[in-house]
């Protein structure tokens, strides 16, 4: 981090992924794949690049499935993980992981469901820079109306509000938390062991308090991965690479997935096992690993779950596409045609 502070981090992998259903009955949030390599693994991979010692990794939801994928040490980063019987909230999480974070002089947190290039050296600099209690990554690009109004922001780039303000002097802004955030361990002293959020119940009573929050503003490309919609989006935009806008990929193709050359694939993100078939047509979509698109088939701005097979000559735009299973319950607005479940991409 370049700083002689010792820095542990955080992930927060513990979610139940309620809005990406039926997708996330298949693989919790974290290991979705994006481009070749799960959400968490591209977070872990930049994590160890940047100096932090060691992680832990909240869990509860399909907890041992990231354990087993993840083992106790990543590219040299030792491992610890909390499992949660009770979710605890965001901040609820750090109180089981009292003695991991003890030996840190900083600690960084991260959602695990979100995808970026992570600014991490320049979050840190700034926080020890600047002697705000936190600082918190905020998002340039973001649409805040997505997001519950933003985060209000000043021209220092002080926090001022989570909340939307009304008239102002036009010296405020509004930014999106990009759930990466940095502070000292003593700024957890006292919390209650309950469940509890970050935002609503330590950094808004800060503020209230008259106490400093700071925040970097970044311009990279940062999604969050909640909805199927976003998902897709994500996808597509990391697996055009980190390029000017004029040499982004078309598409992204694993090298083991089977795409026909008679096949035609487009702005789309084929993964691993994936399988396209001469005479198919896949256009702004997603295809996780095991689906496949056979001949004559249409798949327009969609994703195909895992080990989904379409039947010959369908055509499906803006759906979510999962295997049913004895336990699904599709919504009201869900169709479940030939085994499989078709969910609108709106959500």
């Amino acid at each position: 981090m370049g700083s002689k502070q010792r820095v542990r981090a955080v992930v927060l992998a513990a979610g139940r992924g309620e809005r990406l259903r039926p997708l996330s009955e298949w693989a919790p949030k974290p290991l979705l794949p994006v481009a070749g390599r799960a959400a968490i693994v591209h977070t872990l991979s930049q994590l160890a690049g940047a100096g932090v010692e060691a992680v832990a990794i909240n869990l509860h939801y399909r907890g041992e499935d990231i354990r087993e994928r993840l083992g106790t040490e990543f590219e040299g980063l030792p491992l610890t993980y909390s499992l949660e019987p009770e979710l605890l909230g965001t901040l609820g999480a750090m109180m089981p992981l009292e003695e991991f974070l003890r030996p840190a002089d900083l600690v960084l947190v991260i959602n695990g469901d979100s995808v970026c290039r992570w600014p991490l050296k320049r979050l840190v600099r700034r926080h020890q820079r600047r002697g705000n209690l936190a600082t918190l990554l905020l998002s340039k690009r973001a649409n805040a109306s997505e997001f519950g109004g933003g985060v209000v922001v000043d021209g220092a780039g002080q926090i001022r509000s989570f909340h939307p303000l009304g008239k102002s002097d036009g010296s405020l802004k509004r930014r999106v938390f990009c759930g990466a955030h940095v502070f000292s361990p003593e700024l957890l002293a006292g919390i209650d062991k309950q469940p509890a959020d970050f935002i609503a119940d330590l950094y808004e009573r800060q503020l209230e308090q008259g106490q400093k929050l700071g925040g970097v503003e970044t311009s990279r490309r940062w999604h969050d991965l909640g909805t199927p919609k976003r998902y897709l989006r994500a996808s597509k935009d990391w697996a055009r690479g980190q390029f000017p806008a004029r040499l982004w990929r078309s598409k992204w193709i694993s090298s083991s997935a089977r795409v026909s050359a008679k096949a035609d694939v487009s702005r789309s993100v084929i993964e691993a096992g994936a399988r396209v078939d001469a005479g198919a047509r896949v256009q702004g979509s997603l295809l996780l690993p095991g689906a496949r698109v056979p001949r004559g088939c249409r798949v327009v701005k969609c994703i195909l779950g895992f080990d989904v097979t379409l039947a010959a000559g369908t055509a499906v735009e803006r759906r979510l596409v999962t295997p049913a299973t004895a336990t699904t319950e599709p919504r009201h607005d869900d169709s479940v045609v030939s085994g499989l479940v078709f969910s609108r991409m709106s959500r």
